[in-house]
């Protein structure tokens, strides 16, 4: 049976080790703090001393930590050479797709393959099996890998090469933000014409303008305020990545950026 490592114990990652680890899967877990590993006391994961002896013991190893240099600092100290030829590094993370490719670039000489694969959700989602996985990388990896992702995700969706994953997810974060932006502002617009927010809330959210940017909204009293701390330094990350790679392309940010930036700028959190 496929052996799974996973790292990156956060509010995303939590659940999808959890589904891995309740699947029979067999599952090793590191984290840099251990308290992150006291809710796994009641299953069957195993834990590693360090990055390396996980990979040492894994055939699909998995990271959802938060960015590039997070990403790099692990699969360069140690992870990526304690791989055996034949296995599969899993980069969940949201990141730049250079990363990816240089990650695969690097694994390639020793018989590992890269995925990147995103996912779109949160740990509700999750713990359902309904995560979303936006996948780049060979199609004979995710052959392999599919199982592990099946036990969290559905659906699984295959874009294209290695870094292909990243970019749907950046322009989902992107267009994600743009929806935060534009529906704030029509909050703030209904109010000065005397609809209360709440009352917005609940009309729009069963109407037709009903997104899940609003939805979250809604969710959070009608402002940004309580959503900001949440995600906002990691949507400002997003829509710069999603900047720089307009700007690499040759392409105009259009309009979708200056929503985005709306709802950046209401959270504290320019671009």
């Amino acid at each position: 049976m496929t052996r799974v490592g996973f790292i990156g114990l956060g509010s995303q990652g939590g659940p999808m080790a959890r589904a891995i680890v309740e699947a029979g899967i067999p599952t090793t877990l590191w984290a840099r703090r251990p308290e992150s590993l006291e809710p796994y006391a009641d299953t069957a994961a195993t834990y590693a001393e360090t990055p390396a002896a996980l990979a040492a013991a894994s055939d699909v190893v998995c990271l959802c930590v938060v960015g590039d240099d997070d990403v790099r600092e692990l699969v360069y100290g140690g992870l990526l050479d304690a791989m055996t030829e034949g296995s599969t590094l899993v980069i969940h993370s949201t990141v730049h797709p250079d990363t990816c490719r240089e990650l695969a670039e690097r694994a390639e000489a020793k018989g590992v393959s890269v995925l990147d694969a995103p996912v779109s959700g949160g740990g509700p989602a999750a713990a359902a099996g309904t995560l979303l996985v936006m996948v780049g990388g060979d199609e004979a990896a995710l052959v392999r890998v599919r199982p592990v992702f099946e036990t969290y995700a559905n659906p699984i969706v295959h874009l294209g090469p290695v870094g292909a994953g990243q970019i749907t997810k950046i322009l989902n974060n992107l267009l994600f933000s743009a929806n935060l932006g534009a529906a704030i502002s029509m909050l703030e617009l209904g109010e000065s014409l005397g609809v209360p927010r709440d009352k917005a809330c609940q009309v729009m959210t069963s109407g037709s303008a009903n997104s899940r940017a609003l939805g979250s909204i809604a969710a959070f009293g009608g402002t940004l305020d309580a959503l900001a701390p949440i995600a906002g330094a990691l949507l400002q990350k997003d829509v710069r990545l999603a900047a720089s790679l307009a700007d690499a392309a040759g392409a105009p940010q259009g309009k979708v950026f200056h929503a985005a930036d709306a709802a950046l700028d209401s959270m504290g959190h320019p671009r």
